[in-house]
């Protein structure tokens, strides 16, 4: 079970989610030119809604004065003009500030793809691909919700109260005075709810995401679960998650709901006075009833921005506590990034070099030690060694998905981190044992490595992948659309896809990491034709249990707690009799 992370000070939240709120505000900037003429809207249709009931005063006013029809017909005409013109400002600002607040989040979502892509392998190795998830969907739909249309009416309400006020005060000081006493105890009010509601919103977020770490887990390990009868413990885990989740959203729920009918209540209390005080300067003719009607809607229109505004406002917390997550994830430092002076990586001859590498994930704690060893182009290397013994980490520091803790890893001489990554990885061809495949059609996975290849490109690599054959015979040849990950291919047909992949990409340096495990013997034979045709000519290292696939490598090391503690061909390592004997040996037996 994971916990929920505890919540910091109040004073520094606070701080933080001023700092949030700001970075947002900075996303407005390349609208600047937009922003003024939807703000022209939104004041235009704000004011309408100050002006409407002083109107309808005066109206009132010319009856009881027995004013001529004339006059009344002209205020009254003038009255529809303002509200007909006030409801088509409303549309134009909630159009214009809406598309504008689209164009934000969608560039929100741009910026959290770009980032989690740019990350190094070690962000990986240390999040949760739910949680991932959970900020990239489920966060940003929470600010969509709070930003994405409800920004629109917000802005509208809130110039609204503010020429509201201003009229008040215009028009009788005294009883604008009286009316806006309820202001202090409306913003202690909606502070008090405020601070409640923020803390549970953020909790909210948590446990969202710790519901899609959990969700992501139980979709993709569902065979794991079946098969071992961990099923009734994954649920049971689940209910906690979604109890924590419940439990948040109600004690959200709940503030939220007791805050509108306290509003009410000052509400309430405000139209009693303007009918307690209003009235008696009415008797005592220092008002009119006119004005005093005036008043009574501008108190109901005074509460409806209230209302408003205070819903936004509850829905902006769970949207920054959303916001604080996203910023977080933003600001994750890229460590593996281009050298200011790097240079693209010239078109590799394959000569590999690891001079005294030593590399540890943890800087307290050293995977390799020491290795030192150098490859020759076209050589076939292969790597050897218990599970954990480091082979893979060799592999990572040769794409550089991590930088060296000391030492160098060098192609053709060129140390690899004063070289661009990009022009790197394009010289470098991958298949692993677990090969991700994509939701699009079996062309559009083995064109990865090159969207722009032909068709026949594509099916010259097929057949070079001994996988032509398979794919001629589904439903839709090439253009058949895979499942997610490939689900309806068997672990096989989608290594024999990888290859082509790998192939088409045509790669001067080849890494193999498993890449005949987990398939058939029949299978395997077709991938190992396929592998033995990619490796031609290329610099290969290749990481296998079934020491069976690596007797013809042009050297195999062994690798043992980080170091290197045998190297030869097959024939010289059995002959020496030590790790690598006992260990084909035991494959045999």
């Amino acid at each position: 079970m994971r916990a929920v992370t505890p919540l910091v000070g109040a004073d520094h939240k606070a701080t933080k989610q001023l700092s949030t709120l700001f970075r947002l505000l900075a996303y407005l900037k390349p609208y600047r030119k937009q922003i003024p003429i939807a703000l022209m809207f939104v004041l235009y249709g704000s004011a309408t809604q100050a002006i409407g009931p002083f109107l309808i005063g005066r109206s009132i006013d010319r009856l009881v004065d027995n004013g001529s029809e004339a006059e009344l017909m002209q205020i009254l005409v003038i009255l529809a003009i303002i509200y007909i013109s006030g409801v088509i400002a409303i549309r134009e600002q909630i159009y214009r500030v809406g598309h504008i607040m689209q164009q934000v989040l969608a560039q929100f979502r741009h910026d959290i793809f770009t980032k989690i892509q740019s990350l190094p392998i070690s962000f990986f190795d240390r999040s949760e691909a739910g949680d991932l998830m959970s900020r990239l969907i489920n966060d940003v739909s929470t600010l969509n919700q709070a930003f994405g249309q409800t920004v629109a009416q917000m802005l509208g309400q809130l110039f609204t109260l503010i020429g509201i006020i201003i009229a008040m005060l215009s028009i009788d000081l005294r009883l604008g005075l009286i009316s806006n006493l309820i202001i202090p105890l409306m913003l202690i009010t909606t502070g008090l709810f405020a601070r409640w509601a923020r803390s549970k919103f953020r909790i909210t977020r948590q446990t969202i995401s710790e519901m899609s770490i959990k969700l992501e887990e139980g979709i993709g390990g569902v065979r794991e679960a079946q098969a071992f009868n961990h099923v009734p413990l994954d649920i049971q885990e689940f209910m906690v998650l979604n109890a924590a989740n419940r439990d948040a959203n109600v004690q959200a729920v709940a503030i939220t709901s007791a805050f509108l009918p306290s509003i009410d209540l000052l509400n309430t209390l405000a139209t009693a006075a303007v009918l307690a005080c209003g009235g008696y300067f009415a008797v005592v003719g220092t008002t009119t009833v006119g004005i005093v009607t005036s008043f009574l809607i501008y108190v109901q229109q005074f509460f409806r921005p209230i209302q408003i505004l205070s819903q936004f406002y509850t829905q902006a917390q769970s949207a920054l506590a959303g916001a604080e997550r996203i910023f977080a994830l933003l600001d994750e430092p890229v460590v593996l990034q281009d050298a200011e002076d790097a240079i693209e990586m010239p078109p590799i001859q394959g000569a590999i070099t690891f001079d005294r590498v030593d590399f540890g994930y943890d800087t307290n704690r050293l995977i390799l030690k020491d290795i030192t060893l150098h490859t020759k182009p076209g050589q076939t290397i292969a790597l050897v060694g218990a599970t954990g013994a480091g082979k893979s980490t060799i592999i990572n520091l040769i794409l550089r998905f991590y930088d060296v803790t000391s030492g160098s890893v060098k192609i053709d001489g060129i140390d690899v981190r004063s070289v661009t990554q990009a022009s790197l990885h394009r010289q470098i061809g991958l298949v692993l044992q677990e090969n991700v495949l994509f939701s699009g059609t079996v062309a559009e996975n083995i064109a990865f490595g090159r969207s722009n290849a032909t068709q026949v490109e594509i099916e010259t690599a097929a057949q070079v992948a001994n996988v032509h054959e398979f794919i001629v015979q589904l439903p839709q040849g090439y253009r058949t659309p895979l499942g997610e990950r490939g689900v309806n291919l068997s672990q096989g047909q989608r290594q024999l896809i990888s290859i082509a992949r790998a192939v088409l990409v045509n790669p001067r340096i080849l890494i193999l990491d498993e890449a005949t495990s987990s398939i058939d013997t029949r299978t395997e034979v077709l991938v190992q034709e396929a592998i033995d045709k990619l490796l031609l000519n290329r610099t290969s290292f290749v990481i296998a249990h079934r020491l069976s696939t690596v007797t013809k490598a042009d050297r195999v090391l062994v690798i043992q707690q980080g170091q290197i503690a045998e190297q030869g061909t097959h024939t010289e390592l059995l002959l020496q009799q030590g790790i690598y004997a006992n260990l084909y040996a035991m494959s045999l037996s």
